[in-house]
């Protein structure tokens, strides 16, 4: 297992979900956006709470299962935030390219544990 990165990134996604909870706040208080925003509060809090689970994982299927979800989770997050900007939603969101960028430096934390945890080599 990728036992620095694994170890880390439960923190880095709770600071995460926190970017996310505001960003969402702001979309709903500033741009009256409700629906997209729902959507990606779930989605982008969710990522944190699996690699907490990870964390107290019952093996290392149980371990790479949790990991899998979070990274399921990002992929969706990241979708949102995309369809967010190509919308000009969050274009004049004052952090909203950190949150994009933070995004995918996530999912790719996230690809990289579970191919280290696998034993999968990127080809």
């Amino acid at each position: 297992m990728n036992e620095v990165a694994s170890n880390v990134i439960p923190d880095r996604t709770f600071r995460f979900a926190q970017k996310i909870v505001g960003l969402c706040r702001w979309l709903q208080q500033e741009k009256k956006e409700y629906v997209l925003s729902k959507q990606l509060l779930r989605s982008g809090t969710s990522i944190g709470a699996n690699s907490r689970e990870a964390q107290e994982a019952e093996s290392k299927a149980d371990f790479i299962h949790k990991f899998s979800i979070a990274n399921k989770e990002s992929i969706e997050t990241n979708y949102w935030l995309e369809l967010l900007e190509a919308s000009e939603l969050i274009l004049d969101y004052p952090d909203y390219q950190e949150v994009m960028e933070e995004g995918k430096e996530i999912k790719n934390i996230l690809t990289s544990i579970i191919r280290t945890s696998k034993g999968v080599r990127k080809s």
